[in-house]
């Protein structure tokens, strides 16, 4: 069809086609980047800008988008590291990396494949890392060794425009062997501190009788003391009074004590038949003669 017989002359065709043309310039020379992504700009082969999340204007037909790189943090698929402690023992450590893209200008174009360079890196690093510490220190103090991991990893990948957010140890595995000769001296150890505790509880078993026993004297003494110290009263009372009544009220001490034995002795478990001396029946007269206010 000839533009003639759309009636189209040569000039309006010019103009339609300048019209277009400025479409598609506009069309080229706007790009919209999502938030997550970045865009790396090429003019000619050659880097000319990165595009930042939002709206961004190009050169037409001299610019375009070589590369759209995710700056999400990703995560590198669990991957086991074998490695050698300082004592011999061979573990195999499952280690994670999460990291992301800061710089995209360096990613596309210092290193092909991300993943398997950090992949690469991480166990070159675990190796050495582990091949300093002992069997004993890896399995108790992972912390350590993933600031040591994280800290390396992020000075080799800065280069490329990477930063390691995060590096976990999820496990370390060790051989069979290895595993019977642990069980072996965890139970050995668990064996000398149950005879160690068990000792102690006799040992603090000992110093708490010896304690009570101490105790126990100390109560009698008070108690010996306190009796010694009534009697000695009792004997000041006796001789006050003696001093003051004569050998009246000594003689009513000595028959009150005598009716109070045989009273005691008439109070005993199984006695029926009491034989009371002569001297007994006395000391009963001659105390009846005291209350009475005479002397025997």
């Amino acid at each position: 069809m000839n533009p003639q017989d759309l009636g189209l002359s040569g000039p309006t065709i010019v103009l339609l086609l300048l019209a277009l043309l400025i479409i598609v310039a506009i069309v080229r020379g706007i790009r919209v980047v999502p938030q997550s992504e970045k865009f790396v700009v090429e003019r000619f082969g050659r880097l000319r800008s990165v595009l930042s999340p939002g709206l961004n204007l190009l050169v037409p037909f001299l610019d375009r988008v070589a590369h759209r790189v995710s700056v999400l943090e990703r995560q590198l698929p669990t991957s086991r590291q074998d490695a050698i402690t300082s004592d011999n023992v061979l573990v195999a450590v499952d280690i994670s990396v999460f990291y992301r893209i800061t710089e995209p200008e360096k990613t596309v174009y210092r290193i092909r494949d991300v993943d398997a360079a950090i992949s690469t890196t991480v166990a070159g690093i675990v190796r050495s890392e582990i091949g300093r510490m002992e069997l004993d220190q890896v399995q108790s103090n992972r912390s350590s060794l993933i600031a040591a991991v994280r800290e390396h990893l992020a000075n080799q990948v800065d280069d490329w425009g990477i930063e390691v957010t995060r590096a976990e140890i999820l496990d370390v595995n060790l051989d069979e062997a290895t595993r019977s000769a642990m069980l072996q001296q965890l139970n050995a150890e668990r064996a000398r501190r149950a005879q160690v505790t068990e000792a102690e509880g006799r040992k603090r078993a000992v110093e708490l009788q010896a304690d009570a026993d101490l105790y126990a004297a100390e109560q009698q003494a008070k108690a010996r003391r306190i009796q010694a110290d009534a009697e000695a009263y009792a004997t000041g009372v006796v001789a006050e009074a003696i001093g003051r009544s004569g050998i009246e009220a000594a003689q009513y001490q000595v028959a009150l004590k005598q009716v109070e034995a045989l009273t005691a002795l008439g109070q005993g478990d199984g006695q029926r038949t009491i034989v009371v001396p002569a001297a007994a029946l006395e000391a009963f007269g001659d105390a009846f003669r005291l209350f009475a206010g005479r002397r025997p």
